[in-house]
């Protein structure tokens, strides 16, 4: 009976451990969340940095406009983006490689003469 139970939560570990990486279907896949990512970064940036100096514009309302033609470009809706956001966001793993992918984009963006380190 004790081989049993040990064996019946051995199981359950090893069930418990596999998949955290799967994308439930509904969410969007890393590579796309991203590309949609980085393009909300950047309209973020650029409501903070210039719509919200001009007195004339309501800035909220601005970056919520960029995210719609962001949401349209990709093909997605806001619902997609934020349920993939939270879902990524409980999963710190996926989050972090999709952030690493961002940064790493971002630095080749900005400096395009520098090659990344090779392995050896």
């Amino acid at each position: 009976m004790t081989r049993i139970c040990i064996l019946l939560l051995g199981l359950f570990w090893l069930a418990s451990c596999g998949g955290h990486d799967e994308i439930p279907e509904g969410i969007l896949k890393p590579d796309k969340m991203q590309a949609v990512l980085w393009d909300v970064f950047k309209a973020e940036s650029f409501t903070s940095e210039f719509i919200t100096k001009d007195s004339a514009k309501d800035a909220a309302a601005e970056n919520l406009k960029l995210q719609q033609e962001i949401f349209a470009i990709h093909k997605i809706s806001k619902t997609d983006f934020y349920g993939s956001y939270d879902f990524y966001k409980s999963n710190s793993r996926l989050l972090k490689v999709i952030l690493d992918s961002i940064i790493s984009r971002e630095s080749r963006d900005r400096y395009p003469g520098i090659k990344p380190m090779e392995a050896e």
